[in-house]
């Protein structure tokens, strides 16, 4: 019985062969390819399984943890020296299951050192990414730290400085299982003209504009990935931090404005009862109210009296970061955003009177308004009260609540910038993801929903004109010399980040949602990513792994190709043949993968009448083959076959694309 067995095994194997062979011989020959589907679908993606702090599944664990900083801070800006001066209260949780008997604090401000790392490695044709060469007292001047003890007990504490890091040496161990230290902080520092285009000083006719950020001692990270956090910030690679409140107290001279991260919560002493009706009339208006006019901004009247410094007190809960704007050059507008659930929150503007106008910000709140209300109903409700927009020297840059935005932007830049800065609110704001490794994840998520809001807004108005063309864009994006979007954003070369960071995640989102997924199983998916990694912090595994489960699709081919690697697609049509040479019994259709992604394929069929008709064909036909051939029931002889005729996908070479008679 075995014999027969292994007898009738090879003689149906010898079948096969000749078989394949027979029908081998009929074909074109097959083209040189660099395709390899056991690479592309070969050993597993993941190198871990799931464990009880991150789950299989992409969801955080029974037993996920996070740490917690809690900051009270006080702040005197002094305009004439451009120095901010800090007193800092952090209350700093332990949530880990070890003790911990050093913690690691951030620095930014030390990047503007002209003795930096991050100064060390701007080349000579410069870089947007450091303080543009000023030489000046950069750098935080840390006064003291200490613990506060019970019954308002000091105790210093010894610290080192590392470039932009700071360790602390605790005098006693910070219990696991949420063990608690506070401690606090003096400081100051003088602020940069230009910092690394995430904060500055803008001058102005009427001022000088303030935008203010990385402006405490804050703590890094340490989590159950890699402990602490420790990568130094040279400027390409952002933040990663804790979640936890902030109180906020901003001095600075009675004639300057001040907008912040949170609630403003002592309106009374710093507005005139005129603008406190104009903020009133605000809240409940879907259209721009003006609370200071371009005509008032030099009116002693649209100030408080009586005063030269002001005090403004914020709140903001459950943030990762705070920052704040100042100047007396502010026209400020607000209006009211309509959020899913009706809760109370208000878009703001403020902006110099080099940027009034309805071309400019005279817009800029309703930009912000749509933008959020749109996102807040598709993915995600918007979490802070306020969300603020400060034009000044900045480009664009995102913290929590509020915005720095490039004062001469306008009309499409301007919905773009304010588009894209709030539209972080969800990457990394509300998803808190490690942007200093990992920045596609906030970047290319962020520009990917900001193709869906941008379609949205006032029935296209900002849309592109015409469709992506992926054929165009494919000797760009997947170019040999590119490094993978996987790579940290250090390790890009600069001219690189707008494409692997911003761009071509953003593509791959759109591929996945229009041509892999489908919209209503992408968009439950992204979703559900958001939902369970709201204000925690997740890695790559967790999104790849939360988007097959909740989309039900093993996509590891496609995290391998697209992110992992740099690979390049290249499928061409190469032949049509007939069953019996008789067009009205069937047609025969060879295609070929050249290159070493895989996708879906789209195929447009034309016939000599002229009707067109197209078929889709899964990804899993690449899965154990270089080629394929199919039939195609045709009635009459075609005239050509196309390969993704809409350009949704990005092919590396057009001209094998179509087959014609």
């Amino acid at each position: 019985m075995k014999l027969n067995l292994i007898a009738g095994f090879t003689l149906a194997l010898m079948t096969a062969v000749s078989v394949g062979y027979a029908q081998d011989a009929n074909k074109p020959t097959q083209p040189t390819t660099n395709y390899d589907y056991h690479e592309t679908f070969g050993p597993p993606f993941y190198s871990k399984n799931g464990n009880e702090y991150r789950a299989a599944d992409g969801a955080p664990g029974p037993k996920y943890w996070q740490n917690r900083a809690d900051y009270q801070i006080a702040a005197t800006l002094n305009e004439d020296a451009n120095q901010i001066t800090g007193s800092e209260v952090l209350t700093y949780t332990n949530n880990s299951p070890q003790k911990l008997g050093y913690l690691w604090m951030n620095l930014e401000q030390n990047l503007f050192k002209l003795d930096s790392r991050g100064t060390a490695i701007v080349p000579p044709t410069g870089s947007r990414n450091w303080g543009r060469g000023q030489d000046f007292d950069a750098g935080f001047k840390i006064k003291s730290i200490k613990i506060l003890g019970a019954k308002g007990a000091e105790t210093d504490v010894k610290f080192l400085v590392s470039d932009t890091r700071m360790q602390l040496f605790l005098p006693k161990e910070v219990t696991a299982d949420g063990g608690v230290v506070k401690l606090k902080i003096e400081y100051s520092f003088i602020s940069p003209d230009y910092g690394s285009d995430r904060m500055g000083i803008q001058q102005t006719k009427n001022g000088k504009i303030f935008q203010v950020a990385q402006w405490y001692p804050r703590m890094c990270v340490y989590d159950d990935v890699s402990g602490w956090n420790t990568i130094p910030y040279t400027g390409p690679g952002e933040f990663y931090l804790e979640y936890g409140d902030f109180d906020l107290k901003i001095t600075a001279p009675a004639k300057d404005i001040v907008v912040a991260s949170g609630q403003l919560m002592n309106p009374q002493e710093v507005y005139t009862p005129e603008q406190l009706k104009r903020w009133a009339e605000a809240e409940n208006s879907e259209k721009t109210v003006m609370i200071r006019t371009a005509d008032e901004v030099n009116d002693p009247k649209s100030r408080p009296a009586g005063k030269t410094e002001l005090t403004w007190h914020f709140e903001i809960k459950n943030a990762r970061d705070a920052s704040w704007g100042a100047s007396a050059a502010f026209i400020v507008d607000a209006a009211k955003m309509d959020l899913p659930s009706g809760k109370k929150a208000m878009a703001i503007s403020a902006y110099p009177v080099e940027s009034d106008g309805n071309d400019a910000y005279g817009r800029s709140t309703e930009y912000v308004k749509k933008s959020i209300e749109f996102n807040s109903a598709k993915w995600f409700e918007f979490p802070y009260p306020n969300a603020t927009v400060v034009a000044g020297i900045t480009g664009g840059m995102e913290y929590p609540g509020i915005v720095f935005c490039g004062y001469k932007a306008k009309k499409a830049s301007l919905w773009s910038v304010n588009d894209h800065e709030f539209g972080h609110t969800w990457f990394p704001m509300i998803v808190g993801s490690n942007e200093r490794l990992y920045g596609w994840m906030d970047e290319g998520f962020n520009t990917f929903i900001n193709t869906l809001s941008t379609a949205d807004f006032n029935n296209g108005e900002y849309k592109p004109k015409k469709p992506m063309d992926l054929h165009a864009m494919a000797p760009r994006i997947t170019n040999p010399t590119l490094e993978s979007i996987l790579s940290q954003p250090a390790n890009l070369k600069e001219k690189n980040t707008g494409i692997l960071l911003y761009f071509k995640p953003s593509i791959g989102l759109t591929m996945l949602r229009e041509q892999i997924l489908g919209p209503e199983r992408f968009d439950f998916a992204f979703r559900n990513y958001i939902d369970k990694w709201a204000f925690k912090h997740p890695t790559p595994d967790d999104f790849f792994r939360s988007m097959e489960n909740a989309g039900g699709e093993n996509l590891q081919w496609f995290w391998r190709g697209w992110f992992l690697n740099n690979w390049q697609l290249d499928v061409a049509v190469r032949d049509v043949k007939y069953v019996s040479d008789a067009p009205s019994k069937g047609s025969i259709i060879t295609i070929d993968n050249l290159q070493k992604m895989a996708m879906p394929v789209i195929l447009e069929i034309k016939t000599v009448s002229g009707k067109v008709s197209r078929i889709t064909l899964p990804v899993e036909i690449w899965e154990r083959n270089s080629s394929w051939t199919f039939n195609y029931p045709s009635t009459e002889e075609i005239e050509s076959v196309t390969y993704d005729p809409d350009k949704v996908f990005p092919d590396i070479n057009p001209d094998n694309n179509v087959w014609k008679k």
